[in-house]
């Protein structure tokens, strides 16, 4: 079996860690690995498929040779050093923002669309996390009825903030039940308080009353399903879950909806669990999709208020499917199609 040289860039963040664990846990072919990072991590050792590696600072010269980077570092760093990797002949797969909506970029969930890996130039786009774990429920079932619009509530975990997210939990948690700030407390992550709450703000928002993070996900949809009309309406919502997001969908489609095909649709996609028995109190929730890498659909019932209506929810990982897992899947793809090299 041919083998890979690959590189994280980011690789001490968490959606790094969780890059080099499964890389590990999906026997990924690998014959080089090179830990990249910021100049104040650079010297540290981490250790990974099986050896201890010494992390490098990420300069443009740190992409020579290697086939493929993923890119976990936040958009600033993907600018700056993405298309140094492509100069260099190396793939850049981006969990970032930063190339999603580049008309040039494709944007892959390799269950839906790993089609448009062939048309590549160097830099593929992975999805929001909400956005990707939503699509997984919401495609099967566009392929069977036809998707016209949807209408999804985020329920997004503290991880999804980054590490000081579960950190600010913890601490908020200490401080209600002992009446005291814990030492060394850092500042939260969020704007108000998380613990035993509910926050309708995650990213910033736009002068129409939508957050960035809500945008995404009508914006990445259209792009992802090629529909460039299609109506989505989005709240997004950070809840006190250490991990992994739900959302709740209420979609609306062209074609007459039954829920024994919608079923079997969201049963037989690869990528997805169907749980869904409630007389045996069954299920989706994060607590049960943390570290799977399955998203896991249920609550299927037909919408009482839509003409051929479906609502459902789902649950996944947004460190693995929503990051780490979606990027390791494209670049598996990638390899199956042969078009690593395929950069115009």
């Amino acid at each position: 079996m041919k083998k890979y040289r690959i590189g994280i860039v980011g690789a001490t963040g968490a959606v790094g860690q969780e890059i080099i664990k499964l890389l590990e846990k999906r026997e990924f072919p690998a014959s080089e690995l090179r830990l990249l990072a910021s100049s104040r991590s650079a010297g540290n050792e981490l250790e990974a498929l099986g050896q201890t590696h010494k992390i490098q600072e990420t300069t443009p010269e740190s992409f020579k040779d290697l086939d493929i980077a993923i890119f976990s570092a936040g958009s600033e760093n993907s600018v700056k050093f993405a298309h140094e990797a492509v100069k260099r002949g190396c793939v850049a797969i981006d969990n970032s923002s930063a190339f999603r909506m580049d008309p040039s970029v494709p944007l892959v969930v390799p269950e839906i669309n790993p089609q448009d890996l062939d048309t590549h130039q160097g830099i593929v786009a992975n999805p929001n996390c909400s956005s990707a774990i939503t699509l997984m429920a919401i495609y099967p079932l566009h392929k069977r009825f036809g998707l016209k619009k949807f209408y999804a509530s985020t329920y997004q975990a503290v991880s999804g903030a980054g590490a000081i997210g579960p950190i600010s939990l913890d601490q908020e948690v200490t401080e209600m039940v002992t009446g005291a700030p814990p030492p060394n407390a850092q500042p939260s992550a969020f704007p108000h308080p998380i613990a035993f709450n509910l926050i309708p703000h995650v990213d910033q928002f736009r002068e129409d009353g939508y957050t960035k993070e809500e945008l995404k996900m009508r914006n990445e949809s259209r792009k992802i399903l090629s529909l460039p009309s299609l109506r989505v309406s989005c709240t997004c919502v950070r809840v006190p879950v250490y991990r992994a997001h739900s959302i709740s969908i209420n979609a609306e489609f062209s074609d007459s909806v039954n829920l024994p095909d919608a079923k079997q649709a969201l049963s037989n996609f690869n990528g997805l669990e169907f749980v869904d028995n409630p007389e045996d109190m069954l299920y989706p929730m994060p607590i049960y999709s943390s570290e799977k890498e399955n998203c896991h659909v249920g609550r299927l019932r037909v919408d009482h208020a839509a003409d051929n209506g479906l609502a459902l929810w789902v649950t996944g990982d947004q460190l693995w499917k929503g990051a780490a897992l979606n990027a390791i899947q494209i670049a598996e793809e990638m390899i199956l199609r042969n078009c690593l090299r395929k950069i115009i």
